[in-house]
């Protein structure tokens, strides 16, 4: 697939999505956001694709909204809530329906909507000298993209109410103190390390991995009785899978083994 604002592409059953605007700090517009969900739809609906990685080009990870588009110069500004839900709703809604691994690399400042995406995704790795910032409140804003939903639910709520109202600059060692994030890697050895964690993902029983992504999901508001119910229903589909049948046998006969994500 051709793209203008993101590189896309795909090898050893890992789909790259590059958010490609490093003039602008890889800024969304409506455009790119655009992009990023039809990317996603493919790797979604690719049965060769068993992972997907997400990081930016040059030397930031994603600013957030464009503000040239938000607040142009000149004629009407567009509704700020038609943005968010047209935009960047759908893909927090498909990263976490995604039935795949999601590993984002953040290679660099993550802001906003930016930090926000990151947090949707499944794996977060971020370079050294990355940072995040929940930027909405320095322009009179609220976090979108999942922010209200996500970061209670990472750091709780005290936590994660200064860093909305606050909106304090987070470092990459300071987001793994605090469970933001999984872990810190040099720079240079950012996208090497994430693309690796994301092979590796690509390897495993992509099925079971899509039911385990739907439990963490529904745990979020599930009581206990209706999780338990859903763990028993997931087992079931689990059991009934090509690579749940592969590992037991695999296991019998003390060898690795070969999962195909079905």
């Amino acid at each position: 697939m051709a793209f203008e604002h993101i590189v896309y592409d795909t090898d050893q059953g890992v789909a790259k999505i590059t958010l490609n605007r490093p003039d602008v700090l890889n800024s969304f517009n409506r455009a790119m956001a655009s992009e990023v969900r039809q990317a996603l739809s493919e790797a979604s609906s690719n049965a060769n694709v068993r992972a997907v990685l997400i990081t930016g080009a040059g030397r930031a990870f994603c600013a957030g909204q464009d503000l040239a588009e938000a607040m142009p110069k000149e004629g009407p500004a567009p509704d700020l809530g038609d943005i968010v839900a047209r935009g960047y709703n759908p893909i927090v809604r498909t990263i976490r329906q995604l039935d795949k691994p999601v590993v984002c690399a953040v290679n660099g400042v993550a802001a906003g909507a930016g930090a926000n995406l990151a947090f949707a995704c499944d794996f977060v790795l971020a370079a050294s000298d990355a940072s995040f910032i929940q930027s909405f409140s320095k322009i009179g804003l609220v976090p979108d993209t999942g922010g209200t939903f996500f970061l209670p639910r990472l750091v709780g709520m005290a936590r994660a109410t200064a860093l909305m109202m606050l909106a304090d600059k987070v470092s990459a060692h300071e987001a793994v103190a605090m469970g933001l994030i999984l872990r810190v890697v040099d720079g240079p050895q950012l996208l090497d390390e994430a693309t690796t964690l994301a092979r590796q993902l690509a390897t495993r029983p992509t099925r079971g991995l899509g039911l385990i992504k739907r439990a963490l999901n529904a745990s979020a508001t599930n009581g206990l009785d209706e999780q338990l119910a859903l763990e028993a229903q997931l087992q079931a589909e689990a059991g009934s899978t090509a690579d749940y049948r592969e590992g037991v046998k695999a296991f019998l006969e003390k060898r690795a083994p070969v999962f195909v994500g079905r």
